[in-house]
């Protein structure tokens, strides 16, 4: 209900005290007088605080917005309830905790077929930059081995700067644009890969759009997929699309694209993401990263997962390109959808904080992210060179490290 009486009056003077010293800082405790901790909704007289200590387990509406922005520097306290009444808890945050337990292991005796194969399907002649961002990305947390499909034309520019990576030349309808020719070329290659991302910067040109859509149903696809940009905006011209794939997927839509698989208003979207994701998830019966401040993690058993880290300094082109290269990477890697995307959703997030840290939050580019994804891993898993034996799946927990 509506703030009132004394409350109001201890908040409008807290207000007037801000307002004549600058300098005064806000604390709250569990979270901000005024905001509803499930539906993130605030009352006008609410304050924003400069840190926020919530006790035992965040709330959701914590992580909702308009009452995310009243939140300052976020801080869990444990006040020692049980671990084991969390257990059926079906929404979590994602911790440093939680991704470190799920980090595929580096053994000793490795070789580069331990750490995954990842086949990129991507690029186009007026989106070259994407299929670069994927590529790099997936090699930036520890694929063994990248190769990029993409038109022939671009092979030659992409090598000079992707070096680390493989190469099929498609063939090409006009030059930049993937022919359905290419399907065959892709599908007897298949059988070398443990993963497969597509859609990065691959257009909408009718011929695109065919061999997408050739590639995708008509024969079996059963590796691991991870599907963005605008393999989704092909996705979206399919009625039914969801009960003709085969394979286990990761879908990673912005909110717009969001909006055309749905079909709702990104307004209508945006005002609950959480029950978005988890709708479509379920739906779909395949993991949904649904990108944003906050982004969510949906599974299709109905389990969420929710980044708490919001940085304006990601919303810039190709950001979600590296994004998906990371989730497609570690699919490669052994980790299941639901996994892969929560880890590949939290070292993206980290980056993004590495590089505002460094450079601020205006004028990162995606490229940025690149070289501190290694250094996140490193920060979670020290010893990461050292570790031997199987791959580590654990489970989340619900509070993040203080």
């Amino acid at each position: 209900r509506p703030l009132e009486g004394l409350i109001k009056q201890m908040l409008e003077g807290v207000s007037a005290a801000k307002t004549s010293r600058p300098g005064l800082k806000i604390l709250a405790i569990d979270l901000p007088s005024g905001l509803d901790a499930d539906s993130g909704a605030i009352d006008p007289a609410s304050l924003s605080a400069d840190l926020t200590v919530t006790l035992g387990y965040p709330k959701i509406g914590l992580l909702r917005f308009p009452g995310a922005a009243k939140l300052g520097q976020l801080v869990i306290a444990d006040i020692g309830i049980p671990a084991d009444l969390a257990e059926n808890i079906a929404t979590e945050l994602i911790t440093a905790e939680s991704v470190r337990a799920l980090l595929p292991s580096r053994p000793l005796n490795a070789n580069k077929g331990t750490f995954g194969r990842l086949l990129v399907v991507a690029g186009s002649i007026n989106y070259i930059g994407a299929a670069y961002l994927a590529c790099e990305g997936a090699l930036r947390v520890g694929t063994g081995l990248v190769t990029l499909a993409t038109p022939k034309s671009l092979q030659p520019i992409l090598a000079s700067k992707l070096t680390e990576a493989t190469y099929i030349p498609l063939p090409e309808a006009e030059p930049g644009i993937i022919s359905l020719e290419a399907v065959p070329a892709i599908r007897e290659r298949l059988t070398d890969y443990d993963g497969v991302l597509l859609g990065c910067g691959l257009g909408q040109n009718p011929a695109t759009v065919e061999f997408a859509r050739e590639l995708l149903f008509a024969g079996s696809l059963s590796k691991p997929l991870v599907i963005d940009a605008d393999g989704l905006n092909i996705l979206a011209q399919i009625p039914h699309w969801w009960q003709r794939l085969e394979s286990e997927v990761v879908l990673t839509p912005h909110p717009g694209e969001m909006s055309r698989l749905i079909g709702s208003p990104v307004a209508e979207i945006q005002k609950d993401r959480l029950e978005a994701a988890l709708k479509a998830a379920v739906g779909w019966k395949q993991t949904v990263v649904l990108k944003g401040a906050y982004t969510v993690v949906a599974s299709p058993k109905g389990q969420a997962r929710i980044s708490g880290v919001a940085n304006p300094g990601l919303a810039s082109a190709g950001t979600g390109d590296v994004l998906s290269g990371v989730i497609a990477g570690l699919m490669s890697q052994g980790l299941s959808s639901f996994d892969a995307a929560t880890c590949g959703v939290y070292l993206h997030a980290m980056a993004g904080e590495l590089v505002k840290a460094h450079l601020g939050d205006t004028g990162m580019i995606a490229s940025d992210l690149l070289p501190r994804l290694p250094l996140v891993i490193k920060e979670l898993k020290p010893d990461v060179w050292q570790r031997s034996g199987a791959r580590g799946r654990g489970s989340a927990v619900p509070s993040p490290d203080p």
